[in-house]
Order: C-alpha cells, then structure tokens, then sequence
C-alpha cells in the first residue's frame, strides 16, 4: 500500500496537472488528495465518458493528464476512448479500479467486469499495467505509463486493486456558486425565416470576433462548419458523440482567457446532459455553449429526437449557466451571439433551425490528428 502524496507527488514532477473522473471507493484517498490540493485541479465528471472528453480538452489546452473511474465505468469510456482518443492521438494516463476481482469478494455487478476489465482494455487498444503497491514501483510504473504515451500518443492505463492507497481524509471540498441565469426567449422565426444548420453556422461565425477556440460536434455540423471555413481554430469533433461540450468545458477551465465557444446538436446534447451540470456547477466564464436544434437525427437519415418536448433555456437556468437565448431568426441570432460572447459565462444559445443541409456535402480531407495539432498550436499562439 502507498500514500496518495507518494504517487501524486511524483505525477506531480513529471508535468501531471489536470485530473477528471468519477469515484470509486478505491479512488477515495486518491481523489481527496487532488481536491484538497489547489495547485492540483480535479473535475468530477457526470459521467466516465465525460471526464474522457474533459480531460481531452484539457490536453488540447497543454496539459498532461489523468482520468479516473471505477472499471463498471469504462464501459461508457468505449466510444470517446476508441472513437475521439484514437483518432485523434490524444494520451491520458487512464486509473481503473479492478472491482470484481477474481479471489476478492465484492458486489455481484461487479463480477463480469472484473473478469474482462484487461481484456477490455487490450480491445481498445489501450495497454495497461498494474498500479503500483509499493513506492519502489512507482517511477518504473510510470516510467513505462510516459513511454507508452510518448510513443504512442494514446492512453495508457493502470488498473488499481482494492487497498493499493492509504486512507486520506477529504478536507476542502467545493461549494457549488449558485447563480440567477438570465434566461430570454425570442419570438420564433416563421417557415420563410427558418434557417438549416448551414446558414445558422454562417450567422454565428459572422457573429463571433474570430479569436474564439470553436468545436463543432459530430455529424454534419463539423462537416458543414469544415465546408463553410477550415480554420485552425476549428476543432470538428468527429466522434463521441454528446462529447463535444465536455472537450470544450476541458479548453475552457485550463485557458479561462481563451474564448470557447461549443456548437451541439440536439441529439449530442440529450445523449450527455449530465455535461450541462457540470459546467454549470465549474462556471467557466469563457464557455458559449450553442444548441442547433433541428429536433431530428439529421446526420443519420432525419429520424426525430426528443428536442421537442426539451427547453433548453431551461434547462440550462437549471443547471446553474449565468445566460440562456432561444431564438431562431438570422438578427435574433447575429445578436444572442455578439451579446453573449462578450458576458461571463457559462452561457447557452438555443437556436432552433429545420432539417437540411448542402447537397454532396464532403468530410473534413485534414486528419483528425492533423486538425488537433494545429488547433492546439492555435491555443498556444493565443496564450
């Protein structure tokens, strides 16, 4: 058994600045460490998924980083670990817990996964070694985690066994800020006014001052935004979907001067709505989060999502964002986004546009590894 300090500490030599994750009893003394330290920052996520796309963020930004979860967790790690992480050769040193391990007596639901928890990790791609017990295993442990990473630039992961860290008692824990959200509804644009995604993201980029980190969430809307103007402040997050406000929470909280500015979909945002809370509850200043809402599927055939029974602005007011705009007309928009860029977030824009897009639209032809490195060499420039 080692002491969180032990481990910490030395992750905290080697450059380890940024932690994300959802605890596991296993991961207490762990996290309590990270959170009673303030020149460490650790963001509970909603959910695993979303602290993937944190901590992804957080990278893009320039740090080095650590996601944590219980291994029942990893199972809503799959698609950004193997469909954002990969492609776009993001590491992150990944800290599973190994409930369920065979000989060790824990909870039915954790059975299954304890016995395919490696396995997993090898599906994915993702090699693994044993967290350290011992102090004398700490630096070859991570010393074979950095080359793994530096190599490869993928995660790699250490899978922790019950009792591998002290106790550590929680001393300082966060107190939420809760805020009044201004919450302003335009009148809705008629069927001559109503805008597809295209001409909406035309308004919002003729809207912003042009310094803004922008993210554009899968599907056709980073497929259109690549379409209307490739640029090097343009992140298209081509898969993990729902991931894309977590990505730029992530860009956000580790560049609060950086104008973030987050362009969802309906769908993505229903699939992580967990993500709304935790940026209400973090309140990044510098984070503009857009919802174009066309209430369909659009990307895969049209078919309808829940939007239509879902206010977003609501939503939003809910979970604690300082600004909340519905509006769907091409001036009420111009002017939502000019007003809200330049307000202390966290702040939302729902725009609802109708279904649609450009004949023969194309893909992104730069590769997603390609758009990352020069869209953190944008952050770089900026800072």
């Amino acid at each position: 058994m080692i002491s969180a300090a032990s481990f910490i500490e030395h992750l905290r030599g080697m450059g380890y600045s940024q932690y994300a994750g959802v605890p596991c009893s296993f991961l207490k003394p762990f996290i309590n460490y990270v959170i009673d330290d303030p020149s460490l920052n650790y963001l509970g996520a909603a959910s695993e998924g979303e602290a993937v796309g944190i901590t992804l963020g957080a990278y893009l930004a320039g740090r080095k980083t650590v996601t944590m979860c219980q291994n029942s967790g990893l199972g809503n790690m799959v698609n950004p670990l193997t469909s954002l992480n990969f492609p776009f050769r993001v590491p992150t040193l990944l800290i599973t817990t190994w409930r369920g391990e065979p000989g060790v007596k824990d909870e039915p639901q954790h059975e299954l996964m304890g016995q395919i928890t490696h396995r997993l990790l090898e599906t994915m791609d993702i090699p693994w070694a044993a967290f350290p017990k011992t102090e004398e295993e700490i630096a070859p442990t991570m010393a074979k985690a950095e080359a793994s990473m530096r190599e490869r630039s993928k995660p790699f992961a250490l899978v922790m066994s019950q009792d591998s860290v002290a106790e550590h008692e929680l001393k300082n824990q966060k107190l939420p800020t809760p805020v009044k959200c201004a919450v302003k509804t335009h009148a809705p644009a008629t069927d001559a006014e109503a805008m597809i995604r295209t001409e909406a993201l035309q308004v919002i980029l003729e809207a912003l001052d042009g310094n803004e980190a922008i993210l554009g969430t899968t599907g056709k809307t980073g497929r259109e935004l690549f379409t209307i103007a490739d640029r090097p402040n343009h992140l298209y997050v081509v898969g993990g979907m729902g991931t894309a406000s977590a990505i730029g929470f992530g860009v956000a909280q580790a560049l609060p001067k950086q104008p973030v500015v987050v362009i969802d979909g309906d769908g993505a945002a229903l699939m992580k709505l967990g993500s709304f809370a935790t940026i209400g509850y973090y309140q990044p200043a510098n984070l503009l989060h857009v919802i174009l809402d066309n209430e369909a599927h659009d990307s895969t055939g049209g078919q309808r999502t829940a939007s239509g029974i879902v206010n977003f602005a609501a939503v939003a007011a809910a979970t604690n964002y300082r600004h909340a705009i519905s509006a769907s007309r091409r001036e009420d928009v111009r002017e939502a986004v000019k007003f809200l860029r330049h307000q202390s977030g966290p702040s939302l824009l729902h725009v609802k546009i109708k279904t649609g897009s450009p004949k023969n639209l194309g893909r992104p032809t730069v590769k997603p590894h390609e758009v990352k490195e020069r869209f953190m060499a944008f952050l770089k420039a900026q800072a």
